[in-house]
């Protein structure tokens, strides 16, 4: 719904594998409008580009990396303190790998919170990968002068996040209070275009073929209830076969492929923003045909 509560240039503050910052005016003109969201869920927040683009009210934020979550929570609840502890950071290695070592369950939330956002910004190409430990284990990056703390942006982000709802949790779980009139927006991660092209290694548990299928059987249930849903994924023939053309809206987006530790292999790719609703019209899709 119309809410008053929008915070200009509110953006990530992290670094996300598949962050939508970059596509967003690709996406502006299939948003539903804020008067017929009552309320908005977002189960994959990564860097929540989205959110921050929108700033929908009532929201509610999730993800199964509880790491990840805390650190949003940490920023809501007490961004100052973070800031604090994000300041002593340094871009160095030998001091990169002493704080990726570090047991985060010694440290208070502002402090997990500020050594996430640390690695975050100086570790391989902002990546963020957990071994089957749930260890973070991404390599030091080697950047030149990286904004470690970014005073302005973090307080931009505690307030554009007040009053929201964040939960540690399942995409299914999470969504399951959804109603007719609410919006969902699904950015998982994506089906592999191959063997080798695709990162889905955000947490120890990965997200396969099975987790796809059973996200396109909650993007059913929910078109089923009223619930109005947003999808990005790749063009790989699984995410073909499980949103056909017909019973869903498909458009085709211009991306790029950033996270290839082969340079040669970055660049150009298609992926597809899927809904369940008719742009403009904004009616849910019933039709199989």
């Amino acid at each position: 719904m119309p809410d008053s509560h929008h915070i200009a240039d509110a953006r990530p503050f992290l670094k996300w594998a598949g962050g939508k910052t970059r596509l967003l005016k690709q996406y502006q003109d299939y948003f539903p409008p804020p008067e017929l969201i009552h309320r908005y869920y977002e189960p994959f927040i990564g860097s929540a580009a989205v959110f921050f683009h929108l700033q929908p009210r009532p929201a509610v934020l999730s993800d199964r990396n509880g790491r990840l979550v805390e650190v949003y929570q940490a920023i809501q609840s007490n961004v100052n303190s973070v800031i604090r502890a994000l300041r002593p950071h340094k871009n160095d290695a030998d001091y990169y790998y002493a704080v990726r070592a570090q047991d985060p369950a010694g440290l208070t939330l502002p402090q997990r919170a500020a050594r996430l956002i640390f690695l975050n910004k100086t570790c391989y190409n902002g990546l963020y990968r957990e071994n089957s430990r749930g260890e973070f284990n991404v390599p030091f990056g080697r950047y030149a002068n990286p904004t470690i703390c970014d005073r302005r942006r973090l307080q931009k982000a505690a307030a554009a996040l007040r009053g929201v709802a964040l939960q540690v949790g399942d995409f299914e779980a999470v969504v399951e209070t959804a109603v007719a009139g609410d919006f969902v927006y699904f950015d998982p991660p994506y089906a592999p275009l191959s063997a080798t092209s695709s990162f889905t290694s955000y947490h120890k548990d990965g997200f396969d073929t099975a987790d796809q299928q059973r996200l396109a059987a909650t993007v059913a249930r929910l078109t089923a209830h009223g619930v109005r849903v947003m999808l990005s994924n790749s063009s790989a023939p699984l995410i073909d076969d499980l949103y056909p053309d017909g019973r869903y809206t498909r458009i085709d987006i211009a991306a790029r492929r950033n996270i290839n530790s082969q340079a040669a292999r970055r660049g150009p790719v298609r992926e597809w923003l899927i809904l369940n609703y008719e742009p403009g019209g904004w009616g849910i899709r019933t039709t199989t045909d």
